[in-house]
């Protein structure tokens, strides 16, 4: 049985045939030699589900010399995602994780109460042009576990569930979607997937999750007589069944996101998630006056913490 099977919208039911709520935009910065576009947070939305955080980096030819060189940073409250389309990104954290990130792959990186990263470049990469092309998403952590312990995890692209049918490729980058389940253990309900379409493929997505957003990354796909083409954040109406179609013009490639909704409202700066505007207070004192721990192998530089 094929795993493309769902209910087809009901022609004629204005709740099965428009099922987008919201539109977004990403801003665009200029990071000195690619783009960024951050689609959440935005004016227009907030979340989905627990994603807050939603940049795309790329994609870019990176020049010699340049790239990627984002110095150590604070994290609470959060779960930063880092998935990558091509090139590779080196972290490395304050729990002593050494980890270089290639395509298809997932660093799952859950701060808690408290941790220190940077995501920098091999210095032999340095030596050549190269691409870059991904999405750092930030989940953020259930009231009950945000002062829990740092931890992180990497999932190669081997462990990471991948569906081929009538023309749907799914990566199951974490929670559950199409049957399956990813290995990455998250906090809460969510789903999260990389999804590329041939010409005129299509492919459900069900209602089960309250949340879903679609964000497109190339090619342009039809959804409810409506075409959209890269770099647009879709929010969907919770409860309606719909289909994704990928245009007669070529193949494409979007990510799938959202869960159920957070508990309670959430706050954010710079870098810090938290359900407490005090706690975010304290961790830019303790940022400020050095109290977080440090990034072994990255000891000598340090991001400041932003004038308010």
């Amino acid at each position: 049985m094929s795993w493309l099977n769902a209910p087809d919208p009901v022609p004629g039911d204005a709740a099965s045939c428009d099922p987008i709520d919201t539109i977004i935009m990403p801003r665009t910065s200029d990071l000195g030699g690619f783009e960024v576009r951050r689609a959440l947070p935005s004016s227009r939305r907030r979340m989905i589900g627990p994603f807050i955080f939603f940049d795309q980096m790329g994609p870019a030819e990176l020049l010699v010399g340049g790239g990627v060189d984002v110095r150590p940073h604070p994290h609470i409250g959060l779960a930063t995602v880092t998935y990558l389309f091509d090139g590779e990104i080196y972290h490395r954290d304050s729990l002593g994780s050494d980890q270089l990130i290639t395509p298809g792959e997932l660093n799952w990186m859950s701060a808690g109460r408290g941790i220190v990263h940077s995501e920098r470049e091999r210095a032999e990469r340095k030596l050549a042009p190269r691409p870059l092309f991904g999405i750092q998403s930030w989940v953020a952590l259930p009231v009950h576990l945000e002062e829990t312990e740092p931890d992180f995890a990497h999932y190669g692209a081997d462990r990471l569930p991948l569906l081929n049918d009538q023309g749907a490729t799914v990566r199951l980058i974490a929670g559950s979607l199409y049957g399956e389940t990813s290995p990455a253990r998250t906090a809460s309900e969510l789903f999260y997937a990389d999804v590329s379409l041939e010409a005129g493929a299509r492919i459900p997505l069900d209602a089960s999750h309250e949340e879903r957003g679609l964000y497109t990354v190339g090619g342009e796909i039809e959804i409810a007589g409506q075409t959209f083409g890269p770099a647009q954040l879709l929010v969907f109406k919770p409860g309606d069944r719909l289909e994704i179609r990928a245009t007669a013009a070529g193949p494409a490639r979007f990510m799938l996101l959202g869960g159920a909704p957070m508990d309670g409202r959430r706050y954010i700066w710079w870098n810090f998630v938290s359900s407490s505007k005090e706690r975010i207070e304290q961790a830019k004192e303790d940022w400020r006056r050095g109290r977080f721990d440090i990034v072994p192998g990255d000891e000598s530089e340090f991001i400041p913490l932003p004038a308010d």
